[in-house]
């Protein structure tokens, strides 16, 4: 095996096993090949084909068993992944619980993967019940189970099988990856995170799982398994990828590659697992934390800095009319937790500079007062050197001039300004 200092061997295990449950108060009344069989014309192949092979075979088992036979699910962390009260409910009045489990190698496609849970959905389908996915201990009511797995072209969204929670300590943010396992591949981890970049990294760490489960496939494509698979050490991730692992291919926009160094974490417990660290590469000036924050500034670079300020009674001033004139309203819902899951609020407002003001964003972490908002800097400040990113700002709402919200595909709503930039329109300073 050749090991050099550029690639990371990463071991393989000999197979991966998926592991679906769906609790039905009962027996249920329809086989599980009926139920199967009702998918034809509604799951595309490769899957549904794969999911009636498998269950014919040896490497697919389906078994109804009573609930007590089995330790209970555990409600808190079902709750912390998304399970619903009502489906709490069908839990907890279930009698039977109908176990899907597959085995295959590991390599691409995820025959194990994709074909229990095309059976757990058909089954859950058939009683009107729901999927609990073992692995990532989540609810998924059938019509969710299904539209995750592979279209027509075989395209999938990562993000409906690889989640990445995080946890907050001393020194920061601790991301990981949980669902990578499922593809035989180490759970990336990164440590050190500030807390403004919750959503932000989240996405980077899906976009680089995205780009290292690629190069993972690739290695297992042989027809031998290999009993290790280099991975570079320096991984690339771009808003393609990103935006790709989010199933919005024509959103990647053209941003800038970010680099990330891959280091093994091995577990010193024989029981817990080792992980994929994701550090900045080596020789990076500065904490961690201020690289993470350069890189997302980075890949979501649909917004940017401008030094220019704009004259009444054109685009510009129309635009931050239309922003400040929904200030109130996006107070309300980021007061209220009503934005978008995964998306970043996001303000801009004018330095004084030499030339006019300069244009920064901040990312926002508090807004309890209407008149002042509490944020990090989104990127370095020309006319402050004290504005840098991640650092933290504290910003008058009156001085505020443009709004946004980015979730990992980039702008989703506001950003007048930027589209009045990037439209073209370069106004003239006012003097």
């Amino acid at each position: 095996m050749l090991i050099t200092d550029d690639f990371l061997p990463v071991p393989v295990p000999e197979s991966l096993n998926a592991t679906y449950l769906v609790p039905v108060a009962g027996l249920p009344r329809i086989s599980t090949k009926n139920a199967v069989a009702a998918l034809a014309g509604r799951l595309a192949e490769p899957v549904y084909g794969l999911a009636r092979q498998m269950l014919d075979s040896p490497l697919m088992s389906v078994d109804t068993r009573p609930i007590g036979e089995f330790p209970e699910l555990p409600p808190d962390l079902l709750t912390a992944f998304g399970a619903t009260e009502a489906q709490l409910d069908r839990l907890a009045a279930a009698s039977h619980l109908v176990v899907v489990q597959a085995e295959y190698r590991p390599g691409w496609p995820p025959a194990h993967e994709w074909a229990a849970r095309a059976v757990a959905a058909a089954v859950a389908e058939s009683v009107g019940g729901d999927v609990v996915d073992v692995f990532g201990l989540q609810f998924l009511d059938p019509a969710t189970a299904l539209r995750s797995l592979p279209d027509e072209h075989g395209r999938i969204r990562l993000v409906d099988w690889v989640l990445v929670p995080y946890s907050s300590d001393a020194d920061g943010l601790w991301f990981t990856t949980k669902g990578l396992r499922r593809f035989g591949l180490l759970e990336l981890q990164t440590q050190g995170v500030p807390d403004h970049l919750t959503r932000a990294w989240g996405a980077v760490m899906t976009g680089a799982a995205r780009r290292l489960l690629r190069d993972w496939t690739d290695g297992l494509a042989g027809e031998e398994v290999p009993a290790f698979v280099q991975l570079p050490v320096l991984a690339t991730v771009t808003g393609h990828d990103i935006a790709v692992a989010y199933g919005n291919p024509e959103q990647h926009g053209a941003t800038a590659p970010v680099l990330l160094r891959l280091e093994l974490d091995p577990a010193t417990d024989p029981d817990a697992d080792s992980f994929l660290s994701l550090r900045p590469p080596e020789g990076h000036p500065g904490p961690d934390g201020r690289y993470y924050a350069a890189a997302c500034a980075t890949l979501f670079a649909g917004i940017q800095p401008d030094v220019r300020y704009a004259r009444s009674g054109d685009a510009m001033s129309k635009a931050i009319a239309t922003a400040r004139a929904g200030l109130d309203d996006v107070r309300t819902r980021f007061v209220g937790g009503r934005l978008p899951r995964e998306s970043q609020l996001v303000v801009k407002y004018g330095l004084p500079g030499e030339d006019g003001p300069e244009y920064v964003w901040a990312g926002v972490t508090t807004w309890d007062d209407a008149e002042r908002i509490v944020g990090v800097s989104a990127s370095d400040a020309n006319s402050d050197p004290t504005v840098r990113i991640g650092s933290p700002v504290v910003v008058e709402a009156a001085d505020v001039v443009d709004w946004a919200l980015l979730d990992g595909t980039g702008v989703v709503e506001g950003g007048w300004t930027q589209a009045v930039l990037d439209a073209g329109e370069r106004p003239h300073a006012d003097n």
